[in-house]
C-alpha cells in the first residue's frame, strides 16, 4: 500500500464517521465537546452554521450521524445492543439551554444589487436565504402560508416539535434582511422570471401524498384521507377529532406521526397496516418504537386489497396476507402466502404510502426540462436547472428526502447561485476549509478528556403517558437535563482528535502496539490491502473505513493503524517515547457562498481564516 495521503481533507473527514455521514457536515465531535463545558451558546452556533434549524433538527432529525457513530462499533462487549452517542438529542441540547445568540448572528452587508426569489419557506429555501442575505444580495421568499417553515410546520407534529422553537430559528433567518411575502402562492414560473430576478431557487418540497386506487376508495371517500394533507389540516387547527377506529396505511415516517396523532385526537384504536416487513419499514427505528410505545401495533405484509363501505359509510379493510421472497440478486418480491384475506374495522384511514414531487405551475414551456418521473433535470452538485438562473433544492429537486439533506442542498445551492452571479463555473465546487492542530499540553497531557467513558447512552426522559396522549401539543420528549448532557457528551469519543504518525521518529519498539486498547496498530512488512487486512493485531470487520498506512520504516516494515476502531484515546502517542504518535484535532468547514467559494478569493479567505 502507498503511503496515506493525509494532506487529502477526505482522509480524516472519513475517519469523523459522524461528521462524514451528515448531509451537512456538522463538526459533531466540536459542538459535544462545547455542551461537555457548558458552552452552550458557542456549540449552538457551530450548529447553526452548518445544519442552520439546531432546535427542530435536535427533537426531528433523520440521524443519519448516529448509525455511522464508532461507539457503537466499539463498545460491542458493553452489552446486547450497544448504542451510538445520542447526538440529535445534544444538539437539542445546545438550543434548549442557550443563553441569546441572536447578537451572534451575522452582520449584514450592504445591497450588492442582486435579486434571488426563493419559492416556498422550507428548510432549503431558508438555507439558501440564510447563506445569501448577509452577503448582499435582496432575497425575497415567497410561500403560500402565514408563517416560514414550509413542511417543517405542517407535517411535524407539535407533540414532536413546539410551534415556538419553529418561530424562533426561522426568525433568525428572516431577521437577516430577507422579504417574506407570506400567503403568497406562486402560480406561474414564467410570470416570476420576467419580474427579472437574478437568480430563482424552487424550494417547494413534494407537496403531493400518493393515493391508493383499490375497489371502495371514492364510495368511502369521506372517511379516507391523504397523510400529509391531514397532518397539515391538524397543524393548522382545520381538524382536531378523529374516529374511535383508525388504519395508517404506510411505513414511513409520515405513517408514524399520522398514528401517533391519531391517538391523541380521539383514536382509541389506531394501526398501522404495512405491506413490508417490519425491518424494511422506511420509518426511523426510533419512530417506530414510540408508536408502539404508545400502543399502536404495527402489522406488516399486509397488502391492502379493498376499501368495505356500507352505502358510501366506510366500514373496515380488507388486506391480502403475503410473505417476502427473494430471487438470487437479492431482489424481493411480495407473494400471497395463499391464507384468508384479513379484515379489519374502521372508522377513518389514514394514507401516507409516499409523497411525489408537483410542479403544476411551472409552465412546460419555459426552458425548465424534467425527467420521466417528473423531477427536474439538475447538476447533481450544483442543482441548477436547464435555465442557468434556476436552482432548486430539497424534494423539490430529487423527491422526498429529509431537512438535513434539504439543508445541504440549500447550502450548495447558494454556492452555485452565488458563484452564478459573479460570473464563475458553477460546476467548480469549493474545497472545504481544514486544518489539523496538536492537542499536545506536556508530555502525557491533552487539552481535550481523553478518558474514555465505559456508560451506555443515556435515555431521554418521556412526559407522562396520561398527559402526553391527552394533548397534540403536548411535547412528549423532555430533553436533557444538564448533568444528563454532559454525562452523555462524555461518551463521544473525540474523533475528530486525530492520531497522526511520524514515521521518522519511529525506533519500533512496540510501546504503541501493546498499550493499544482495541489493538488497532500493526507494525508489519506491507502488502497489498487485501492481504495486509489479514495481517493485522485485530481482525478488520469495517472495509469501508480505509487502513492508515505509513511510509517505510528503519527495518523496511510499515506502521498500519485500522482507523475503524481507534478509541481516539491518546495512548500510543503517550506510549511513545520518541514522539512518533501526536494527537491533533482535525477541523473541516465546508465552504459556504462568499468570498472564500470563487475563484480569485479562495487563497486570499483561506490565509484570513488561518490568521
Amino acid at each position: 500500500m502507498q503511503r496515506t495521503d493525509t494532506a487529502n481533507p477526505a482522509w480524516f473527514h472519513k475517519v469523523v464517521d459522524c461528521q462524514w455521514a451528515c448531509p451537512a457536515h456538522t463538526p459533531v465531535p466540536e459542538y459535544i465537546r462545547l455542551i461537555a463545558q457548558g458552552r452552550y451558546d458557542d456549540a449552538y452556533m457551530i450548529n447553526w452554521a452548518s445544519n442552520v434549524f439546531p432546535g427542530i433538527l435536535g427533537r426531528t432529525c433523520d440521524r443519519p450521524c448516529e448509525p455511522a457513530c464508532r461507539r457503537g462499533r466499539v463498545e460491542e462487549n458493553n452489552g446486547a445492543h450497544p448504542e451510538p452517542v445520542a447526538i440529535c438529542r445534544l444538539k437539542r441540547v445546545a438550543a434548549d439551554m442557550k443563553n441569546g445568540v441572536q447578537a451572534r448572528m451575522p452582520s449584514v452587508a450592504a445591497k450588492n444589487g442582486k435579486r434571488v426569489a426563493c419559492i416556498g419557506a422550507g428548510p432549503a429555501s431558508l438555507t439558501v436565504a440564510r447563506d445569501l442575505a448577509p452577503l448582499g444580495y435582496d432575497v425575497t421568499v415567497y410561500d403560500g402560508e402565514a408563517k416560514a417553515g414550509g413542511f417543517i410546520r405542517s407535517q411535524i407534529p407539535r407533540f414532536r416539535l413546539p410551534e415556538s422553537v419553529i418561530d424562533e430559528e426561522t426568525g433568525y433567518i428572516l431577521d437577516l434582511g430577507v422579504t417574506f411575502k407570506s400567503g403568497q402562492r406562486i402560480d406561474s414560473m414564467k410570470a416570476l422570471l420576467a419580474e427579472n430576478y437574478d437568480a430563482v431557487f424552487v424550494g417547494c418540497g413534494a407537496p403531493r401524498g400518493r393515493d391508493l386506487d383499490v375497489p371502495g376508495r371514492k364510495e368511502a371517500a369521506a372517511n379516507i384521507h391523504i397523510g400529509i394533507d391531514w397532518l397539515a389540516s391538524v397543524s393548522f387547527g382545520h381538524i382536531t377529532s378523529i374516529g374511535k377506529r383508525v388504519i395508517v396505511l404506510g411505513g414511513g415516517n409520515t405513517a408514524m406521526d399520522c398514528c401517533r396523532s391519531s391517538r391523541r385526537l380521539g383514536g382509541a384504536d389506531v394501526k398501522v397496516i404495512v405491506r413490508s416487513g417490519f425491518e424494511e419499514m422506511k420509518a426511523s427505528p426510533w419512530e417506530k418504537e414510540d408508536a408502539m410505545h404508545e400502543g399502536i401495533p404495527i402489522i406488516n405484509f399486509h397488502v391492502p386489497k379493498t376499501f368495505v363501505h356500507e352505502n358510501g359509510k366506510l366500514t373496515g379493510m380488507t388486506f391480502e396476507i403475503v410473505r417476502a421472497e427473494y430471487d438470487a440478486k437479492g431482489r424481493r418480491s411480495l407473494v400471497p402466502t395463499g391464507e384468508p384475506d384479513a379484515f379489519f374495522p374502521c372508522d377513518d384511514v389514514l394514507v401516507a404510502v409516499g409523497q411525489e414531487n408537483a410542479f403544476p405551475w411551472i409552465e412546460r414551456d419555459c426552458g425548465i426540462e424534467f425527467d420521466q418521473w417528473g423531477l427536474p433535470k439538475l447538476g447533481a452538485e450544483t442543482h441548477q436547472s436547464t435555465v442557468s438562473r434556476v436552482f432548486f433544492g430539497g424534494d423539490a429537486a430529487f423527491g422526498p428526502k429529509n431537512i438535513i439533506t434539504a439543508v445541504a442542498h440549500g447550502h450548495e445551492a447558494a454556492v452555485s447561485i452565488d458563484r452564478f452571479l459573479h460570473g464563475e463555473d458553477v460546476t467548480q465546487r469549493p474545497s472545504p476549509l481544514t486544518n489539523l492542530v496538536s492537542q499536545k499540553m506536556g508530555i502525557h497531557e491533552w487539552s481535550y478528556d481523553n478518558d474514555t467513558s465505559n456508560d451506555t447512552r443515556y435515555k431521554v426522559p418521556w412526559a407522562k403517558a396520561e398527559k402526553a396522549l391527552a394533548s397534540i401539543k403536548v411535547e412528549v420528549e423532555l430533553g436533557f437535563d444538564a448533568a444528563t448532557a454532559f454525562k452523555e457528551a462524555e461518551r463521544c469519543l473525540n474523533c475528530d482528535v486525530q492520531t497522526v504518525f511520524t514515521e521518522t521518529a519511529c525506533i519500533e519498539c512496540d510501546a504503541c502496539v501493546d498499550i493499544c486498547p482495541t489493538d488497532c496498530l500493526t507494525i508489519t512488512k506491507n502488502g497489498d490491502e487485501a492481504d495486509l487486512r489479514t495481517r493485522l493485531t485485530a481482525p478488520t470487520k469495517h472495509l469501508d473505513q480505509g487502513l492508515y498506512v505509513s511510509g517505510e520504516l528503519k527495518t523496511g516494515r510499515i506502521m498500519a493503524k485500522d482507523e475503524d476502531v481507534c478509541l481516539h484515546c491518546g495512548l500510543c502517542a503517550e506510549r511513545c517515547p520518541t514522539g512518533a504518535w501526536d494527537m491533533q484535532k482535525f477541523r473541516l468547514d465546508t465552504t459556504k457562498a462568499g468570498a472564500a467559494c470563487r475563484n480569485g478569493a479562495q487563497v486570499k479567505a483561506r490565509e484570513e481564516v488561518a490568521a
